[in-house]
């Protein structure tokens, strides 16, 4: 007995991703200063003069598409200047995805744990957005399509595996954005049905979870706010339900 594939697709990560590309246009401010005054005062939190002086004789910043490697060179106002930021090995990541649900509107994605959805951080290729986008290239080159390519309408975090909705065309984007902003938060479980048909809730999010010791009760439900904790490899941190985060959001519940 043979088992049929997963549906799916999915490009293995290259060793190293593209780097990032920073663009400026020069404001009127800045009329006539040098290449290296423009970038050391602009930019001075991510890199030292010396730092942007290597970067400048690096040959990673243009001019109008020019590569100028004199710190000391003029820039106008209205001039485009881009750095490239060289590029990384980001750190481990799957790639697959699975299909479960697709039409001519969206597409429904089984993200796996340790994927990021949308560049943030380390993370700026090793994404499902570069992975839909690989995908609609290699479609586009065979069928000639003028779609635009599908992009995710909400987030999933990165250690969260489960169902991820894509949208294929603009209006399906727009409509499921819609869905998205009216909530998708359950308490209980339960869908209040008693509302009228148009302000029913259209989306909901059900989360599980494993959690440690014993729970006395089949469902609770959690009532402590939101707020953002220190975790390792996440600049921001994370958002979590807890009363001594840094930052505290509007008050949430969560029924498990």
């Amino acid at each position: 007995m043979t088992t049929a594939a997963p549906r799916g697709f999915g490009v293995p990560w290259p060793e190293l991703n593209d780097g990032i590309f920073y663009k400026d246009v020069v404001p009127s401010s800045d009329h006539e200063t040098t290449l290296i005054q423009f970038y050391s005062s602009k930019y001075g939190n991510s890199a030292p003069v010396q730092g942007w002086l290597q970067r400048i004789q690096n040959g990673q910043i243009k001019i109008d598409g020019r590569v100028v490697t004199d710190p000391n060179e003029s820039v106008s106002a209205g001039l485009e200047v881009v750095y490239h930021r060289l590029p990384w090995k980001e750190p481990d990541a799957p790639y697959f995805l699975g299909i479960l649900y697709e039409d001519d509107n969206m597409i429904a994605l089984n993200k796996p744990s340790g994927l990021q959805v949308l560049p943030g951080g380390l993370f700026q290729q090793r994404t499902v957005l570069s992975q839909l986008q690989w995908q609609d290239s290699k479609q586009s080159t065979l069928l000639s399509s003028q779609e635009p390519q599908p992009v995710p309408v909400h987030r999933l975090g990165r250690g969260t595996s489960g169902i991820l909705l894509c949208a294929k065309t603009k209006i399906a984007k727009s409509r499921l954005s819609i869905y998205f902003a009216d909530g998708t938060s359950l308490v209980g479980g339960k869908r209040n049905t008693t509302k009228e048909p148009s302000s029913v809730r259209k989306i909901s999010k059900i989360y599980r979870a494993l959690v440690n010791g014993l729970v006395d009760e089949d469902e609770v439900i959690i009532t402590e706010p939101i707020g953002v904790i220190k975790y390792p490899g996440v600049a921001k941190g994370l958002y979590v339900a807890s009363p001594s985060g840094s930052m505290i959001l509007p008050k949430q519940y969560y029924a498990f």
